[in-house]
């Protein structure tokens, strides 16, 4: 293994710093680097979030080190998620899909999916290396810090950033990894093993969706950068994606980070205006075709107009619908709804359907219980009561907007 030496800045002087043998052992892990600020030794400890590797040097680290304050790449939410068994059973689903948060909480589930099915792969469950520098905290008497940004926000932020073809890409992206059945080769799991996959992926997402790099990762650097820097003590254990290690020893080192704003950061995105004038401008448009067609081509172009319009806008919202297998009714009600839901900016397809699904098959507690289990597989999200609804919600507005896409050109063709 790598060693490193780490030589005492002059310019720092704390009440507690680290002595010889504590740099010396510090030195033989080549994924941390030291850095200070402000008079604060922080230790910036880079893991893979699916590595017995990171779990075994976090749980060293601190014991050894004894720092007066751990901060973690976590979030109160994913916080609860690892040490709350029964969060799932806490959440409202009908008030997830009242708030129009159903999206969001599937792709949320859809990225555990993926880190579950690799953590399972390589014997190690997601996370393990926060849990144990949160337990190793707790033994030596240091504060532990909850570093990062919550991901409902991170997730609201980069979707209000998309575009309205990145949002479709990013959604195909997301389901498609469901149905991946790609086989893990050895040298996979060894990469894996020593890197850190999320932020790997989220690397990736950026590549390919470049709208998306500066809330996924530039904003979350500076989040994380600005918790690390105010944690309480003379020196600080950061433990952190490998993917995020250098931006934030930029942030620091440059002391870039006093102008990093948590207001700023924690600002809920507004919407955008051309999106919001699009909701808007669609009905006006298709009510348009059809009053036209009532008065400059003939009563009888007028109804044809409006059946087509019900027909291509409900069978595609129905079809989308019952690719996630759910009650019969739920079905009619996206067919039902969503011709009349494109043209009321208030109120969406998957709403509709959603609470419809959701009414008839009422959630059990089973399905609460099983969440965490069931995501790992296909199956496991077709089948449990949750997922299901979301997917109802997510299918629903896809085969509405399709509808509306394809419906506005079918109708106008029958203006003579």
């Amino acid at each position: 293994m790598e060693k490193k030496d780490f030589s005492p800045s002059e310019s720092i002087s704390c009440q507690r710093q680290l002595d010889e043998e504590q740099r010396s052992f510090l030195g033989s892990y080549p994924e941390l680097e030291i850095v200070h600020y402000k008079g604060k030794t922080i230790i910036l400890l880079g893991t893979a979030h699916i590595s017995r590797q990171s779990v075994d040097a976090v749980q060293a680290i601190v014991s050894t080190i004894k720092p007066d304050a751990v901060a973690v790449e976590l979030c109160p939410s994913r916080y609860r998620s690892l040490f709350d068994e029964d969060h799932w059973e806490k959440m409202n689903i009908f008030q997830v899909l009242r708030e129009g948060k159903a999206t969001m909480l599937l792709a949320n589930l859809v990225l555990s999916s993926f880190q579950r099915r690799i953590g399972k792969s390589l014997g190690v469950k997601p996370g393990q290396e926060m849990v144990e520098a949160i337990r190793a905290a707790n033994q030596c008497d240091a504060r532990f810090i909850l570093a990062d940004r919550e991901v409902q926000l991170t997730l609201k932020r980069a979707w209000g950033q998309a575009s309205l073809w990145d949002k479709m890409r990013l959604l195909s992206v997301l389901m498609g990894s469901l149905f991946s059945n790609e086989e893990l080769t050895e040298r996979d799991l060894e990469r894996m093993r020593s890197q850190d996959v999320l932020s790997e992926m989220l690397e990736e997402f950026s590549r390919h969706f470049p709208r998306l790099k500066s809330t996924l990762i530039d904003e979350r650097d500076q989040y994380l950068a600005k918790k690390i820097v105010e944690s309480p003590g003379d020196i600080i254990v950061a433990v952190i994606g490998a993917g995020h290690r250098q931006g934030i020893q930029r942030l620091i080192e440059t002391s870039r980070v006093q102008e990093v704003s948590f207001d700023d950061l924690n600002r809920s995105p507004k919407p955008s205006k051309v999106l919001k004038g699009i909701k808007y401008i669609i009905p006006l448009i298709v009510v348009g075709i059809i009053t036209y067609g009532f008065f400059y081509s003939s009563a009888e172009a007028s109804w044809t107009m409006i059946q087509l319009w019900i027909l291509v806008n409900g069978v595609l919202a129905a079809a989308f619908v019952a690719a996630a297998l759910p009650h019969p009714l739920t079905v009619l009600a996206a067919f039902v709804a969503a011709p009349l839901t494109s043209l009321n900016p208030t109120i969406a397809a998957g709403w509709v359907a959603g609470l419809t699904e959701a009414w008839l098959r009422k959630p059990k507690v089973g399905d609460f219980m099983s969440l965490s289990n069931d995501i790992v597989s296909v199956r496991g999200f077709w089948k449990n009561g949750i997922t299901k609804i979301l997917l109802v919600v997510v299918f629903a507005n896809v085969g509405s907007s399709l509808g509306t896409f394809i419906g506005i050109p079918v109708i106008a063709s029958l203006l003579r």
